[in-house]
């Protein structure tokens, strides 16, 4: 049997080569800064390192789609455009405040589909830590420290 590149040309073997070296670069650069977009799931916002560039944005948004999911008495559209103005008080630029917005957004939409069927979801260890959470976030901390349940 014919090994598959065995007709390829030294030409299409380096620019092969050269695509593969990119890929890889590409990959392990975005393993060491991180998502772009937020989090996805209820586990990768809890799992997002603190000293993320998004963790912030991510689980304040993680805990307003739970809190909102477990009934908390807030307003959560006050609660983004306060934690967004914090942001944009730090000085951060144009083009980073558009991926912390982005952040923020994603990361509610998706927790807040991934959880909105649970019915078990609002346990009482989940109430008590997103409880902290939310009235930290109220007060202005935005420290990314939110936990799934204490």
């Amino acid at each position: 049997m014919k090994h598959p590149f065995s007709t390829a040309t030294p030409t299409a073997m380096a620019a092969g080569a050269a695509l593969l070296v990119v890929l890889t670069a590409c990959s392990t650069v975005d393993s060491i800064r991180g998502p772009e977009t937020g989090a996805s799931t209820e586990a990768a916002a809890y799992n997002m390192r603190s000293n993320d560039p998004l963790a912030r944005p991510t689980q304040v948004a993680w805990t307003s789609a739970r809190a909102t999911r477990c009934g908390f008495v807030f307003n959560p559209q006050q609660l983004r455009s306060n934690y967004l103005a914090s942001e944009s008080r730090a000085g951060h630029g144009q083009a980073k405040m558009q991926k912390i917005t982005h952040a923020y957004d994603y990361t509610l939409e998706s927790v807040s589909q991934q959880i909105k069927n649970d019915q078990a979801y609002c346990t009482k260890d989940r109430l008590d830590a997103i409880r902290v959470d939310l009235n930290r976030y109220l007060a202005g901390d935005y420290r990314a420290i939110a936990r799934m349940a204490r």
